[in-house]
């Protein structure tokens, strides 16, 4: 759209039955004004100038996708609120840490993380050892950066 969309402003709150909502490839720095998207279960922010998380309260009760990738987005304070968040789309951002990376613990019925892009699955990758490490920390996810995650039955175990 052009011109792009700068800001979330108060008119989205109008969307009150709106259970999809894609603002992707815009100058969005923030998220913001969700209060009125009861019902929204797929938010779509690619490609945006999005840096935090802060703003995903309103939607913490419905919203089970979250497509965040090609944003500058470091650390994941915020994310705790997605109760029902099964799918995140998240790659190429800028998150460095396990200890950010850990907040996604706080989701309980997470299914399917894309990671790629971040310095930390950069890293972790050429190390080897992501798919391990993640596995072992977010033990709901079923598919990791598109690829199934096969558990034998001794990890099922513990």
């Amino acid at each position: 759209m052009l011109p792009p969309i700068e800001k979330m402003d108060a008119s989205l709150s109008t969307l009150t039955v709106c259970e999809k909502l894609s603002l992707s490839t815009n100058c969005i720095e923030k998220i913001a004004n969700l209060n009125g998207l009861k019902n929204l279960k797929i938010l779509s922010l690619g490609r945006n100038n999005i840096k935090n998380l802060n703003g995903l309260e309103a939607v913490g009760d419905s919203l089970e996708e979250l497509w965040i990738s090609y944003n500058s987005i470091e650390k994941l304070k915020g994310i705790h609120v997605l109760k029902k968040l099964k799918v995140l789309l998240m790659s190429n951002n800028q998150v460095k840490d396990w200890g950010e990376f850990n907040k996604l613990q706080e989701l309980p019925v997470l299914m399917e993380l894309v990671f790629v892009g971040n310095p930390l699955e950069e890293k972790h990758s050429a190390e080897g050892d992501w798919q391990d490490r993640v596995t072992k920390s977010l033990k709901t996810l079923k598919k990791l950066d598109g690829t199934p995650i096969i558990k034998n039955d001794e990890e099922e175990e513990d």
